[in-house]
């Protein structure tokens, strides 16, 4: 059974990481890439995988369910930006 500390990790993790999700599907659909820091999403994506490697040390579910998926969505968001703000330039 999970303890109370990860149940709420575990509900935390589920805001945090689908905050996400709409910006994915709005990068997605409309190419439009111009508002995105490439800056501010690597060094969000080096911090995430370093979130990760924590709760995989402290073995966490919370931490590591959530970093992985954020981890996912954020390098989404990188390939995105790399993809078509290289084809806007051309």
């Amino acid at each position: 059974m999970l303890e109370s500390a990860e149940i709420l990790g575990l509900i935390a993790a589920a805001c945090t990481t689908s905050s996400f999700v709409p910006q994915v599907y709005k990068t997605w659909k409309t190419r439009n890439v111009a508002g995105i820091s490439l800056i501010m999403y690597f060094v969000l994506f080096i911090g995430v995988v370093l979130w990760l490697l924590y709760g995989i040390v402290i073995n966490s579910l919370s931490v590591i369910l959530a970093n992985s998926i954020t981890g996912l969505l954020v390098l989404i968001i990188l390939i995105l930006r790399i993809r078509y703000g290289l084809q806007h330039r051309k």
